[in-house]
């Protein structure tokens, strides 16, 4: 009983964070009628109906699988690095997804002008996101076959992210003011541009990698002893080092793609949860990030929406302002970090 207690709790949490979600807005919904429609029961008034089935519930399982799928990323990274600040985007997937997009809006304003209509194509930003995440994928894979050294790959991340940064800014040099202005709401982060079938291809992405890094849990708990001690238990450790990145690409580079980067959650939820459970067993941490990411996610969203108000904060502010802070006062309360 005393272990399921915290996956019960958790999981109580997650539902209590879900319906917050979906009642609180611009519109605030009774309880009530919001049960109705998550049961398939429709309201007596109907816009509610809509809102929730169109607006509300995409973005709140939008917030789900962004919470979810960064807190397993984040774990990944940290222990194939064994870096307490190792986080989704260390391999250079967001700074990629983010050259790809700012090549479509802010190289638009450069070329003709059937580009610059594409700029306002939802599927579009993810196409080009998308594609600038498998560029960097490919780029740390070769490295990956060349580099032994698992930190000497850390570095060859961060400098692609310094690379394709620097690319961005000149773009941005040269950009016209409303095309740079697009980009900028676009590295904000949003969970409420999805539509329905948009969302299912990020379910879909988010499973293949979550199944990926199930199946590398119990070599990573080997690899926090060290690399040589995990190779001497039989891990492969150079199969094992491309299934986590690959896992990682899919978590991070979906999520990148169609809700653009979300910054603090992948490095923010595996330190809390270590700190609340006290273990480095990767079976147990595994469904705590989770859960724990998507509450956190749910949470920030709930905050960043304004409840009452008919304008929205951007998600990455709220993020970093709401989680940061936490996360310090974890970290000096326990005065340890378990890693």
């Amino acid at each position: 009983m005393k272990k399921t207690l915290p996956y019960l709790l958790l999981s109580l949490l997650l539902v209590v964070s879900f319906v917050t979600n979906i009642s609180l807005g611009s519109v605030s919904i009774p309880l009530k009628d919001v049960l109705l429609q998550l049961v398939a029961i429709s309201s007596e008034v109907e816009h509610f109906n809509y809102i929730i089935t169109n607006y509300r519930l995409p973005k709140a399982i939008t917030a789900i699988l962004v919470g979810s799928g960064l807190g397993i990323s984040g774990l990944l990274m940290q222990t194939l690095f064994r870096n307490p600040l190792a986080g989704p985007y260390v391999l250079g997937l967001s700074s990629g997804a983010s050259l790809g997009v700012a090549l479509l809006i802010l190289g638009a304003g450069m070329f003709t002008s059937v580009l610059g209509g594409m700029i306002y194509s939802s599927w579009a930003t993810v196409i080009a996101a998308s594609l600038g995440s498998f560029l960097v994928l490919l780029l740390v894979m070769l490295m990956a076959n060349k580099v032994k050294d698992t930190m000497s790959l850390l570095i060859i991340g961060l400098m692609l992210a310094s690379l394709t940064s620097a690319v961005v800014g000149i773009l941005a040099y040269f950009s016209p003011a409303s095309n740079l202005q697009t980009y900028v709401f676009w590295s904000f982060g949003s969970l409420g541009n999805l539509q329905w079938n948009e969302v299912g291809i990020l379910m879909a992405s988010l499973f293949a990698g979550g199944l990926i890094a199930l199946a590398c849990l119990k070599n990573m708990n080997a690899l926090l002893l060290g690399e040589k001690y995990a190779a001497s238990l039989g891990v492969n450790i150079e199969k094992n080092r491309k299934l986590i990145i690959l896992a990682t690409s899919l978590l991070a580079g979906s999520i990148t793609a169609f809700a653009g980067p979300i910054a603090f959650i992948g490095l923010a939820v595996p330190h809390i949860v270590r700190q609340f459970f006290k273990t480095n067993n990767h079976f147990v941490l595994f469904p705590c990030v989770i859960l724990s990411g998507a509450i956190l996610m749910l949470i920030c969203d709930i905050v960043a929406q304004l409840p009452g108000y008919d304008f929205t904060l951007p998600i990455n502010a709220i993020t970093s302002v709401f989680g940061a802070p936490l996360v310090i006062w974890l970290l000096v309360r326990k005065k340890k970090m378990y890693f």
